[in-house]
């Protein structure tokens, strides 16, 4: 059970946590709790850190020796134009088809815009990108971008680095159910362990997570924290949980004799 793997974008994997490489207090505690984390997946976002910049060369070399998939992101884009050249870019930068499409629609909770998010995935992908799509929880949207050839959905459990959690578990439990043969990641929000839990308990086949873990006190302590918070969340969902009751129900059953009458 602890050896199951899991496929995503063309790739198998055994861990379903996915981690991000900004806000850490160093380069070298970055390191340390990717490691320690054991995700396979790490987020680079191109217009922060480019491998072509000599600032970026020391965090770059840190991350092609983690030997993990790196998985580029277009944060700061703001229009479907902005997205697809960043996309580009990443693609000849990072020697990768994956990509996470961020399109930003508002500066204050750093919402997603819908409608350039699905116009631009729908050209990454008809220029052979596997899209990571950053959504929020609306069904519509996640509808849409299905349509228009999204195999991955990451909607948000809250606003990016807000650590409210999950704000609306019943949308969550909506899209995981409108679309069970997809892979589906939350993505942003996310402040505690547990939250990472409750996305997992609720069928979601891994989480993203980033501000949680670099702005923690002990960044790689609460890595280890999450990494078995995402174990235990997923193995949680495929035991299957037990229903809440609206009254109490003993675990003891008291009927007939008690055992010790047995040996009088």
């Amino acid at each position: 059970m602890n050896n199951e793997t899991w496929e995503i974008g063309g790739k198998t994997l055994k861990s379903r946590m996915l981690i991000g490489s900004a806000l850490y207090p160093s380069p070298a505690n970055m390191e340390e709790a990717i490691k320690e984390s054991e995700a396979e997946i790490v987020t680079v976002a191109l217009r922060r850190q480019s491998a072509g910049e000599g600032g970026g060369n020391n965090f770059w070399n840190i991350i092609k020796e983690l030997n993990i998939h790196v998985l580029p992101n277009t944060a700061g884009c703001h229009s479907a134009k902005e997205a697809i050249t960043t996309a580009m870019m990443a693609r000849e930068v990072f020697d990768t088809n994956w990509i996470k499409l961020e399109v930003i629609g508002d500066q204050y909770n750093l919402q997603p815009d819908p409608f350039e998010t699905v116009k631009s995935a729908e050209v990454l992908i008809k220029e052979g990108f596997e899209v990571f799509p950053y959504t929020t929880d609306d069904l519509v949207v996640a509808k849409r971008l299905v349509d228009v050839g999204c195999k991955i959905l990451m909607p948000w459990g809250s606003p990016i680095g807000s650590g409210q959690g999950l704000m609306n578990p019943s949308n969550l439990k909506a899209i995981r159910k409108q679309f069970p043969d997809l892979n589906l990641i939350v993505d942003a929000g996310i402040g505690r362990p547990s939250d990472a839990t409750e996305a997992m308990e609720l069928g979601y086949d891994g989480v993203l997570l980033n501000s949680a873990i670099a702005l923690a006190q002990e960044p790689i302590l609460m890595a280890k924290a999450f990494k078995n918070a995402v174990k235990a969340g997923h193995f949680g969902y495929k035991a299957g949980t037990m229903q809440r009751r609206e009254f109490a129900s003993p675990s003891t059953p008291t009927i007939g004799i008690p055992f010790w009458h047995q040996f009088n």
